[in-house]
């Protein structure tokens, strides 16, 4: 529970938050307690108003999962070994040479999953960190919802890790042929890993704390 919305006689209405009425809610359940309470009676979690090492986390794991993203495009994500050459394919790479050989379907689809979606989500959760801090243009809902759309994205980031797994296993034809994960497959599985621990340090209540804070500057002007 973010806000308690009361209603008020006429047209007026005053938008309380849940501290302020001296409510806390689980994170994990969303039983709503007094303040104060240590214990959620339903779950057992730690019950804390506000995460205030919130911030620190997410920018300390965004930082650790951008390092990561870097040589997870640098080096190759599969090795290809047949009777007479290896060959090594990075993520961009191996999509050119797909778009090369008239498979632009595939190859932009592995962009899009391997290249922009990564991308976007380090954007989104810097910029949901940088706006509890800062004034936005975005509206709190078009923030919370942008917050879980990371959220989700974040179920289906392993997609590659899993090819590439399948494909090791399917693809061992001893002498042959045989196809064998890169460097990059580590890193790539890291950076995800990071992103999500990212996504979920941050407390999504601090976005209905800006708007409190902008509606009291509101009123005294």
């Amino acid at each position: 529970m973010q806000l308690v919305r009361m209603e008020l006689s006429g047209t007026s209405q005053d938008i309380v938050s849940a501290r302020e009425l001296g409510i806390v809610a689980c994170t994990r359940c969303n039983k709503p307690a007094p303040m104060g309470t240590e214990l959620c009676s339903r779950c057992g979690s730690k019950l804390v108003s506000r995460d205030r090492m919130s911030l620190q986390r997410v920018w300390a794991f965004w930082t650790v999962g951008l390092m990561c993203y870097i040589p997870a495009n640098t080096y190759p994500m599969l090795k290809t070994r047949t009777l007479f050459q290896v060959e090594e394919s990075t993520i961009i790479g191996g999509a050119v040479e797909l778009a090369q050989y008239g498979n632009w379907g595939i190859a932009l689809i592995i962009l899009f999953a391997s290249v922009a979606i990564p991308l976007a989500k380090f954007m989104a959760v810097a910029f949901l960190a940088i706006s509890v801090k800062r004034r936005s243009v975005t509206s709190q809902r078009q923030r919370h919802y942008l917050y879980e759309v990371v959220e989700y994205i974040g179920r289906w980031s392993m997609i590659d890790i899993f090819v590439v797994a399948i494909l090791s296993s399917l693809v061992q034809l001893k002498t042959l042929a045989a196809i064998n994960p890169g460097t990059a497959s580590i890193f790539f599985a890291l950076s995800v890993i990071f992103t999500m621990l990212a996504a979920q340090a941050f407390d999504t209540r601090m976005i209905w704390d800006a708007q409190t804070k902008d509606e009291g500057l509101k009123t005294n002007d």
